[in-house]
């Protein structure tokens, strides 16, 4: 289980690697989505893992909520761009 958290915080660094790579504000902000989508599911596996249900109230409050205002910015951001 312990190797199963590990691997999943070094899938982490991906999606930070993609956004201080680019520039463009989407691949930017989906780059930040894909990394508040894996830190909510790395949550609840130690949520799991510790028997604690707050810590994955938390996560999946985070999967249902902010992903959805986060890309509502981006699609704001996009469409404003000249």
């Amino acid at each position: 289980m312990i190797a199963l958290v590990y691997g999943m915080v070094l899938a982490l660094l991906i999606p930070i690697a993609v956004a201080c790579r680019r520039t463009d504000v989407w691949h930017l902000l989906a780059g930040f989505t894909s990394l508040s989508t894996k830190v909510a599911v790395l949550m609840l596996v130690v949520s799991v893992v510790r028997d604690d249900w707050m810590i994955g109230l938390v996560g999946v409050i985070i999967l249902s909520v902010g992903n959805a205002g986060l890309m509502l910015l981006a699609n704001l951001l996009w469409s404003s761009e000249p």
